[in-house]
């Protein structure tokens, strides 16, 4: 969950807040939001660059005989990059009438596309946080994820992450708020400094 999509034209709410952000049509990966160690008592983050997601897509809902392939072909995709093939992988793996269902390997994946700013992945990691599928259960990282998820357009993202808010104490609320802050301060001086202008100046 270290990066988001800001959709072209969009404004995001942020604690009720709607927050005009610059077309830019690119994704912002940020530096350090704790997907695998515990989240932070002091919220940072850092190390932000600008990347074009992946465009590959890979296809696992094949017949039985073709799913080896399919799979091996997938995750060729995936080691190289592809945002699309790593979110997929993670479905697959998470998938629970899948007989290799793999819930480690599920996170990892959705942990992978997620940095990329794969939205649904996200979303996906979000929920694994908040209901504690493969690694320890986690409210103010499952909030952080899931707000970013619905920034960067996963539809239902902004309401799972009341229901965790619902589940979680005033302070855990404060920290996930400076996180989320500190997420989107970078994100406009990144944008400031990449583009050489305000990033709420008007639009070309």
């Amino acid at each position: 969950m270290r990066a988001y999509w800001i959709p072209r034209g969009s404004a995001r709410p942020v604690r009720g807040k709607s927050i005009p952000m610059k077309r830019t049509g690119r994704t912002l990966v940020l530096g350090c939001l704790l997907l695998l160690q515990p989240l932070l008592a002091h919220a940072q983050a850092g190390g932000n660059s600008l990347l074009i997601p992946a465009m590959g897509r890979c296809t696992l809902n094949t017949q039985p005989d073709s799913q080896a392939e399919a799979l091996s072909a997938c995750q060729k995709q995936a080691d190289g990059g592809d945002a699309q093939a790593q979110y997929e992988l993670g479905e697959y793996y998470h998938d629970d009438k899948n007989p290799a269902r793999d819930l480690n390997k599920a996170l990892s994946y959705f942990e992978k596309a997620s940095l990329q700013g794969h939205a649904q992945a996200q979303f996906q990691l979000g929920n694994m946080f908040f209901k504690g599928e493969g690694v320890p259960a986690n409210n103010i990282q499952a909030y952080i994820v899931l707000k970013m998820a619905a920034v960067n357009g996963a539809e239902d993202a902004l309401d799972t992450a009341d229901e965790v808010a619902e589940h979680m104490q005033r302070d855990e609320l404060e920290v996930a708020t400076q996180v989320l802050g500190q997420i989107f301060r970078n994100y406009l001086q990144e944008l400031q400094s990449a583009d050489g202008r305000s990033p709420f100046s008007p639009l070309p």
